[in-house]
């Protein structure tokens, strides 16, 4: 099954929900950066969080999600845009521990929770727009409650998880934010509360097969919503060859000058995707002259 995010709302326009199941892209992140377990959980539930965060935006818009509780997964940093790309990394991804007493991953002794979740939007204004809230577990889900309840004044629920395989591949990832318009009335309040209590965790849902649509229904009632648009998800990195040789340039002639004496050659890594460019001494010296 392919990645996707569905938009909906529900009960009558009073709530805006969102679904997305993230396995093949949180896959694709977990085979890229050889994450353990443990970081493969935290960094898929930041980058399911973060696709549905930014499917929330408009046009050319981005979001870019830094995490740092003080834990030994270090920073998680994940970026997104409104077509549902989505990148990410963390600065330890062989960070594992034995499971925590409910039987499941133990992120929140991986991520900590002495620090804070920033998330910064690229609305196309001259600054970005940031918001930031203590972290509140360290189990993530919560942490971005609390983020849009706090920063963006919503109340609103998030959900999300990851189940890694044995081998440590991605079994199933997947996740849901559901928002409350004003004036929602009570009785629908005390009804998503409710079945928020008796569902099952997300990547449950994810592992036995359930579509966006079905885990919407599952949260907040079959019958109740109605769905509005699909986009596709997928692991995207904006790195390309062409960019890092158009940094390799902008260095200037002195600096390339001195790769082409000291190393005879330059490699250059992308972080959020652990490409890999390599320049040979001809390559430099071609860059040279254009940057000359």
């Amino acid at each position: 099954m392919k990645d996707y995010l569905v938009k909906a709302t529900a009960y009558n326009n009073q709530v805006r929900a969102y679904a997305a199941i993230t396995t093949e892209t949180v896959g694709e992140a977990e085979r890229r950066h050889q994450t353990w377990p443990t970081a493969s959980a935290a960094l898929g539930r930041s980058m399911t969080a973060g696709v549905i965060l930014g499917s929330m935006l408009k046009g050319e818009e981005k979001i870019s999600i830094k995490i740092n509780g003080g834990g030994p997964i270090g920073t998680i940093l994940v970026d997104a845009n409104t077509k549902g790309e989505v990148r990410g990394y963390v600065t330890n991804p062989q960070t594992h521990f034995d499971l925590n007493n409910q039987g499941k991953l133990d992120v929140k002794r991986a991520v900590g929770t002495d620090g804070m979740l920033t998330v910064s939007k690229d609305i196309g204004l001259q600054q970005p727009f940031v918001g930031y809230v203590p972290l509140v577990s360290g189990e993530l889900g919560e942490d971005f409650t609390s983020y849009i309840v706090n920063s963006e004044q919503v109340p609103s629920s998030v959900g999300v998880g990851v189940l890694v395989n044995p081998d440590q591949t991605i079994q199933a990832a997947g996740g849901f934010i559901i928002q409350l318009m004003p004036g929602t009335d009570d009785e629908t309040i005390q009804l998503i509360e409710e079945r928020l209590k008796d569902i099952m965790p997300i990547s449950s849902m994810v592992e036995q097969g359930m579509m966006p649509e079905q885990i919407l229904e599952q949260v907040l009632g079959a019958g109740n919503v109605k769905f509005l648009e699909t986009i596709p998800v997928q692991f995207q990195c904006q790195c390309s060859e062409e960019r890092i040789t158009n940094a390799i340039i902008s260095l200037g002639g002195v600096e390339i000058q001195d790769m082409i004496q000291t190393d005879g050659q330059a490699d250059a890594n992308c972080h959020f995707c652990n490409e890999n460019y390599h320049f040979s001494k001809q390559d430099l010296e071609l860059l040279l002259e254009a940057a000359v």
